[in-house]
């Protein structure tokens, strides 16, 4: 507690009810804010990092989770930062706790960090919890899983497994949800940086929602 104590006594120093009011418009109202932008946001957990020593150490699971139960977004996205910068320290099982983050307080902002950063880097290392998890997430029923599955191999490029891509989109292609059509567009529009050929193919044999052809034919000529 006295490092979550330490970082709520520094941001509480920057809060700013100006900033606060956009930022939460910006955002749907579906969490307050304490109205630090991100620049200043990162110069804090900056100088928190170096008195605290803390990115020197393993993996603190319960201080990721002591900031997402924080009311304000900005604790979020600290432990969003926190997480980024402790990928190389994470291990299979962590795949728990980031899957418990998705579900939690869910919004866009949080799940495509989680989701092309920490989940990315754990099944890359470790394969099996595309079986063991991904799989799962992908034809299950919870929307913000489901992007996930989409979204997490958006950085593999050459490595992605393009028959695993194609076969979750397949499956949610039909989804009238806003953010799994993004999402299927925004898979798809990054795998074609690598691939043109395959993803116009895939585009033209596969129904898919307007939205995500658009989103995924931007770089196509």
């Amino acid at each position: 507690m006295e490092l979550i104590q330490l970082l709520v006594s520094e941001f509480e120093k920057h809060q700013n009810t100006a900033n606060a009011v956009p930022m939460e418009k910006y955002m749907k109202n579906r969490y307050p804010f304490l109205g630090i932008k991100t620049p200043l946001r990162r110069e804090i957990m900056k100088k928190f990092y170096k008195e605290t020593g803390l990115l020197k150490e393993p993996f603190h699971k319960g201080f990721v989770l002591d900031l997402w139960e924080l009311e304000e977004r900005e604790y979020q996205n600290a432990a969003l930062d926190y997480i980024d910068r402790s990928l190389k320290k994470l291990e299979k099982e962590d795949i728990t706790l980031i899957e418990q983050l998705i579900t939690t307080k869910s919004w866009w902002d949080t799940v495509d960090t989680l989701a092309t950063k920490a989940v990315g880097k754990i099944a890359k290392d470790n394969p099996s919890v595309i079986q063991e998890k991904i799989e799962d997430w992908a034809y299950g029923e919870h929307l913000w899983l489901r992007r996930t599955a989409i979204l997490f191999q958006l950085k593999y490029k050459e490595n992605t497994d393009e028959e695993l891509l194609y076969r979750f989109i397949k499956q949610n292609a039909d989804s009238k949800e806003f953010f799994i059509q993004k999402a299927i567009g925004w898979a798809l529009r990054e795998y074609s940086k690598t691939n043109p050929h395959s993803v116009k193919q895939f585009i033209e044999k596969t129904p898919l929602q307007r939205l995500s052809i658009r989103e995924g034919s931007k770089y196509l000529s």
